[in-house]
């Protein structure tokens, strides 16, 4: 369970950017809503145990059981649903446990990837099979289905995309990812040609209208505002912007302009008050976070682990870019958080047991 491992191994320079970068993402959002600094604080003391513990438990182990993990994972997902879940501002994705309080679809993103790296490693040889491509298609469609129910679309096109980091880091066949594209792009096309007529059904309203006010923020000013007013903070923070903790009258966030400003919207008072250089070294730690990822994942043992590496370091990058472009108006708004910034428990929790099992692979590598 516990290995002798060799410390030389232990890649220290990704401990060390995963702290720098969430004592950057305490102190914002200290500024932004200081009622959720002390627990923000929680979650990286309950995610350092979490990750020390699974920086020195053997992810063999983890993958042997993944199944398990899997099964346990809908049974949240499924409790959610069936009415143990909590609502919160109209959507019921937690589970409540005495004072404690969970999003079961954040640790769906940590056991899918452990689950899929063991299910394309075991059937590499027939990954590119039908057989196998349907199951692997089923075996995701099945919490995604559950999450969807939520409503969590945002969580959902999370999981989409990182599916598709690990079956190409798998090795999926070149001649199905360009027959993919070719149904996949006028599939979107099409999709986008339906919602956009009246009385369509695919969508919830507010989705829709998330969509509408990207395209044409003037005609919906009500939807776009919140977009609108971030643009305009992070503008304004110009180079070094105006300083954690400011007072200044002229502040986007100081005036509330800005709704939940600590969770999916973080990346604009970042901006507001630490400028192009505090954004600027956020988004380079976490570039260099999901490098780290790849490079140990270049000199995993084995495929399993190589997988995994891959999957968690697409997740990084994914919602990283996801938040960015939706704070800088250049995607329409989809509630992500910003990877080890955004305030959420849940999160970051997983983000860190996430970075446990990444330095664990990285302590069993390759022998040359």
């Amino acid at each position: 369970m516990f290995k002798q491992y060799s410390f030389r191994d232990f890649r220290l320079r990704l401990v060390a950017l995963v702290y720098i970068i969430s004592i950057i993402g305490v102190l914002v959002i200290g500024s932004a809503a200081e009622e959720y600094r002390s627990q923000q604080l929680i979650g990286m003391a309950l995610g350092t145990v979490a990750l020390i513990f699974f920086a020195l438990f053997d992810y063999h182990i983890l993958l042997r059981f993944s199944w398990v993990l899997y099964v346990v994972n809908l049974i949240l997902l499924l409790a959610v649903k069936l009415g143990l879940g909590v609502e919160v501002n109209g959507a019921t994705r937690w589970l409540q446990i005495g004072s404690f309080r969970f999003q079961p679809s954040e640790l769906t993103k940590l056991f899918l990837i452990l689950f899929f790296a063991w299910f394309f490693a075991k059937y590499q040889e027939r990954l590119n099979t039908i057989p196998i491509l349907l199951a692997s298609a089923v075996l995701l469609a099945i919490p995604l289905a559950l999450i969807v129910a939520q409503p969590h679309l945002s969580a959902t096109i999370t999981i989409a995309f990182m599916f598709c980091v690990l079956i190409f880091a798998a090795g999926l066949s070149y001649k199905i990812i360009v027959a993919v594209i070719a149904v996949t792009v006028p599939s979107v096309l099409v999709f986008i040609h339906m919602i956009m007529q009246e009385g369509q059904e695919i969508l919830s309203d507010y989705q829709l209208n998330r969509i509408l006010a990207w395209l044409n923020p003037t005609e919906y000013a009500d939807d776009a505002y919140q977009q609108q007013n971030s643009i305009i903070a992070i503008g304004s923070g110009q180079l070094y912007g105006k300083g954690l903790y400011n007072s200044d009258i002229t502040s986007v966030k100081n005036g509330n302009f800005i709704v939940e400003p600590q969770t999916d919207f973080i990346f604009a008072v970042l901006g507001e008050e630490l400028g192009f250089i505090g954004c600027a070294a956020v988004i380079i730690l976490l570039a260099l976070i999901v490098m780290e990822c790849l490079r140990i994942g270049r000199r995993s043992r084995d495929a399993a682990g190589t997988i995994v590496c891959c999957g968690f370091a697409g997740l990084i990058a994914f919602q990283s870019f996801a938040n960015i472009c939706v704070a800088t108006g250049l995607m329409p708004n989809t509630g992500m958080p910003l990877p080890f910034v955004s305030y959420g428990m849940s999160a970051l929790i997983m983000l860190y047991m996430g970075i446990g099992v990444i330095l664990n692979i990285g302590l069993q590598p390759k022998k040359y």
